[in-house]
C-alpha cells in the first residue's frame, strides 16, 4: 500500500506550524484529564463508596502530569536512545523535531510527578496510580496514530497486504507498527481497563488497574517490538534479536506482575 498523503503539519500560519503529534499530547492529555475526572465523580467504583482522589485534585494534577509526560519523554529518549549523539552535540538535546520522545521516559516522569502530588495533597498514591493508569491508553492511542501520520517508527519488511511503503522507510512495504501498536497499547488496553474499572471494580483494589496496565503495556510492546524496526542508532542487541524496547519493557511485566499480587493481597488482607 502506498503512503497516504497526510501533511505532519495541520495547521501552518506564518512561522506558526501545529503538527498532528503536537495536537496527539493535547489530545491525550485533555480527553484522558476528562475521564479521570469521571472516574472520580462516580462514587460506586471506589471502597466505601467515597473516591480517593477528587475532581479538583486531578484540576490541579493536569499541570504535573503534562510537565512529566513532556519532560520525562525527552529525557528518556536522549538517555535510552540518543545520548551519544547528544554529547556529541548538546544543543541536539532540544531538537525535538529530530525526534522524539520516549514512552518509558514519559512513564517514568509521570510517576515522579504522581508520587510527589499524592504526597503533597495526601492521596493514596495507589489509587492515583490507577485512575492515571486507566486513562494512559487514550493518549498512547492518539501518539501512535500522530507518529503513523509523521511517516516514523515503522515496521520491518512485510509482504503483508496492508503493509505500506512509507516515505522514509526506502521503496520496500512495510509493517504499520504504529497502528499494531495505536490497537494494542490504546483501544485493546482501555478496553481491558474500562471492563475491569465498570464491571469488576477494580478501584476498589488499589494497585490492580495500575499492574495490569504496566504488564500489559510491557507484554503489548514486547510483541509489536517483533514487526517494528528498531531506532538506527541503535540497532538489534544481544545477536540480533532483542531491540531497545523489549529491553525497557520486561520490566515492566515484572512490576506490573508484582504490582497486581501486591494489591490481591492488601485486598484480602482488608477482608
Amino acid at each position: 500500500m502506498p503512503f497516504p498523503d497526510i501533511d505532519p503539519v495541520l495547521i501552518s500560519i506564518g512561522p506558526l506550524q501545529i503538527h498532528w503529534y503536537g495536537l496527539a499530547y493535547v489530545a491525550g492529555i485533555l480527553i484522558g484529564w476528562q475521564y479521570a475526572r469521571r472516574l472520580a465523580r462516580n462514587a460506586s467504583l471506589w471502597q466505601n463508596g467515597v473516591s480517593a482522589v477528587t475532581e479538583a485534585q486531578l484540576d490541579d494534577f493536569l499541570l504535573w502530569v503534562a510537565a512529566g509526560i513532556v519532560g520525562g519523554g525527552r529525557i528518556g529518549y536522549i538517555l535510552f536512545y540518543d545520548l551519544q549523539s547528544v554529547l556529541a552535540n548538546p544543543i541536539r538535546a532540544l531538537e525535538i523535531w529530530n525526534g522524539g520522545m520516549s514512552f518509558h521516559g514519559g512513564l517514568i516522569g509521570t510517576m515522579i510527578a504522581m508520587i510527589l502530588f499524592a504526597q503533597r495533597n495526601k492521596i493514596a498514591v495507589w489509587s492515583l496510580f490507577d485512575v492515571v493508569s486507566a486513562v494512559v491508553p487514550i493518549g498512547l492511542f492518539f501518539g501512535r496514530i500522530a507518529n503513523f501520520i509523521n511517516g516514523e517508527l515503522w515496521g520491518r519488511l512485510s509482504s503483508m497486504p496492508w503493509a505500506v511503503i512509507f516515505p522514509t522507510g526506502g521503496p520496500f512495504a512495510r509493517h504499520p507498527s504504529q497502528l499494531y501498536e495505536a490497537a494494542l497499547e490504546g483501544l485493546v488496553l482501555l478496553t481491558v481497563l474500562a471492563v475491569m474499572i465498570y464491571r469488576h471494580h477494580a478501584l476498589k483494589t488499589p494497585g490492580l488497574v495500575c499492574g495490569v496496565f504496566v504488564a500489559g503495556y510491557g507484554l503489548a510492546r514486547i510483541f509489536v517490538e517483533f514487526f517494528r524496526e528498531p531506532d538506527a542508532q541503535l540497532g538489534y542487541l544481544l545477536g540480533g534479536w532483542l531491540t531497545m524496547g523489549m529491553l525497557l519493557s520486561l520490566p515492566m511485566v515484572l512490576i506490573g506482575l508484582w504490582a497486581i499480587a501486591r494489591a490481591r493481597r492488601a485486598s484480602a488482607a482488608i477482608v
